[in-house]
């Protein structure tokens, strides 16, 4: 509930404090006195738009503070203090502004999120009811009740998931191209690779052996003549043996040359094993040119390889193996395609399921809205009138289903049934607007409803019937209501009289008397009319019996 609103600075409003309490509070005034500037206000509080226009000529900023029975979600969020929560709107004259939340600040948007379960606010043209199928859609789900507004729920999640599951498949199938060109491109880099097959180290070896076979006559004749130096007759090795027998023999009669014996006897061997190796050498390096040639070709596959893929062999295999993975993850993109696939269908049959049920779910629920918008429309004085609720199917199911929802307006018995908007008075639409509210009172929980011209375009009979259905709803609800009409004024259980003063506005609680007076006044338009007082206090006896009934 709305207890207390307090704006400064807002058109003709300097500074007011205005208390609210639970039932009907009405607000009256003569026009331009600014009633309709708390509406505005009130909304500014709920995260409304606003602009520097509406800041009052010579002030700096506009202020608007509203405290309310804190929310839960309030309460959650650590808002609300003693059980209450104060929302609040700054504007300055240079269009910046503020917003906030007990005391903190917050994003506009945090407003507009918190401050809409706490207050709904209907005007003439506003109407949020009656202006577009979706929201009309939204009326018929919640009436339909809360099994029925989970299946909506659960449609539209379905339906999410259904159109990412399309597109990633879509998506899948653009690239399709791409994929093949980018997967026989990897399959010819991993064929060549694996059909040259290097090996570490192999290019090293390669250019030793290269080298070898280019100067092996060159190599053989060095080989032979080293071999001449140590075996030939007279060679190294017989030098060293022959040092070794003189030397053995100076060690008989001198022990310290027989070290130098062992010396002399180890140097002729390894002469001798050096002998045979260089021997071997020689004779294995006999020129093979056919050999030579498979070796050039072999390190020309290598440098091409390494021109494309990596500077050694170790980077090419890195290439190698990074190419195969990336062309198996290709390849299964064809399992992935098939996965997509199937889930598309199996999400597709879900949602056709899930529409099913909802549209099941509209049609029973479309009829009993229809009769209970049309009573509450002969409850308001028009009792011709009548309103049906049809299901204009989608193209497609879209997430709030296979259909939409239309409500049409008929204003008298024979008279065509059209789109509400489209047929229906100013008066009309008020009060189709206030029947759908009533239908509403028992399908949510806002604690408060504010109604800003919903007079508009009738009088008498129907403001009575009008005045009569907002007293109903306020037995429920907190109702705040802008009228012109005496007949609806009657009604209040709080009377707020708006008022100006030397160009700025100010407010009035009404006492019994008062009351008379401002309703003599609507009702005449003259102050001190003893028939308009004697109608005012009709009005208020005829308001009074009725709610106690």
């Amino acid at each position: 509930m709305l207890h207390e609103l307090h704006i400064a600075g807002l058109g003709v409003i300097e500074d007011l404090e205005l208390e609210l309490h639970p039932g009907l509070n009405v607000l009256t005034g003569e026009t331009g006195t600014g009633k309709t500037l708390v509406t505005v206000g009130l909304a500014l509080a709920l995260g409304r738009r606003a602009g520097s226009h509406l800041v009052r000529a010579g002030a700096v900023s506009a202020l608007v503070q509203a405290r309310f029975d804190a929310s839960a979600s309030a309460q959650e969020a650590g808002w609300a203090e003693d059980g209450e929560v104060v929302l609040a709107r700054t504007i300055t004259s240079e269009g910046r502004g503020s917003a906030r939340i007990g005391g903190q600040l917050v994003p506009v948007s945090a407003l507009a999120k918190l401050g809409g379960g706490l207050v709904e606010v209907h005007g003439q043209h506003e109407g949020p009811l009656l202006r577009s199928s979706a929201a009309q859609t939204r009326f018929l789900d919640r009436s339909a009740g809360g099994d029925h507004l989970r299946a909506v729920e659960a449609l539209a999640r379905e339906r999410e998931g259904f159109l990412a599951a399309r597109a990633s498949l879509a998506e899948l199938d653009e690239r399709e191209r791409e994929r093949e060109r980018e997967m026989d491109l990897l399959a010819y880099q991993v064929r060549e690779i694996e059909g040259t097959a290097p090996r570490p180290g192999e290019i090293a070896e390669l250019r030793l052996e290269g080298a070898r076979l280019t100067h092996a006559e060159r190599l053989v004749g060095r080989a032979g003549a080293a071999d001449r130096e140590l075996s030939g007759e007279g060679g190294g090795a017989d030098r060293f043996r022959a040092a070794a027998t003189e030397l053995s023999d100076a060690a008989a009669v001198d022990p310290d040359a027989a070290e130098l014996a062992s010396r002399a006897e180890a140097l002729a061997a390894e002469g001798a094993e050096l002998a045979r190796e260089v021997r071997e050498y020689g004779e294995g390096l006999e020129p093979d040119p056919a050999r030579l040639e498979e070796v050039r070709e072999r390190e020309a596959a290598l440098a091409a390889l390494s021109r494309k893929y990596g500077a050694t062999e170790e980077e090419i295999l890195v290439f190698l193996a990074d190419a195969r993975d990336h062309l198996e993850a290709l390849e299964g993109t064809a399992e992935q395609r098939a996965l997509l696939t199937a889930e598309v269908s199996e999400r597709a049959e879900r949602l056709a399921v899930l529409a099913v049920a909802v549209s099941d779910g509209r049609s029973r629920a479309a009829p009993a809205l229809a009769s209970a918008l049309t009573r509450e429309l002969e409850e308001l004085g028009m009792r011709s009138a009548s309103i049906e609720v049809t299901l204009p199917p989608n193209e497609e199911v879209t997430s709030g289903g296979a259909e939409r929802v239309e409500l049409l307006f008929a204003g008298g018995t024979g008279q065509p049934s059209l789109p509400l908007s489209k047929v229906a008075s100013g008066g009309e639409l008020s009060r189709t607007l206030l029947a759908c509210r009533s239908v509403l009172v028992d399908l949510d929980d806002v604690p408060t409803l504010v109604f800003d011209e919903v007079d508009a375009g009738i009088g008498g009979r129907a403001g009575l019937a009008v005045g009569r259905r907002l007293a109903a709803i306020a037995e429920r609800r907190q109702v705040i209501v802008v009228t012109h009409l005496p007949q609806i004024a009657s009604f209040a259980d709080r009377h707020i009289r708006v008022r100006k003063t030397g160009g700025t506005a100010a407010v009035d609680i009404l006492d019994d008397a008062a009351r008379v007076q401002e309703l003599s006044r609507m009702l005449s338009g003259l102050q001190g009319s003893e028939a308009a007082s004697r109608s005012a206090e009709e009005l208020l006896a005829e308001a009074g019996r009725t709610k106690l009934r």
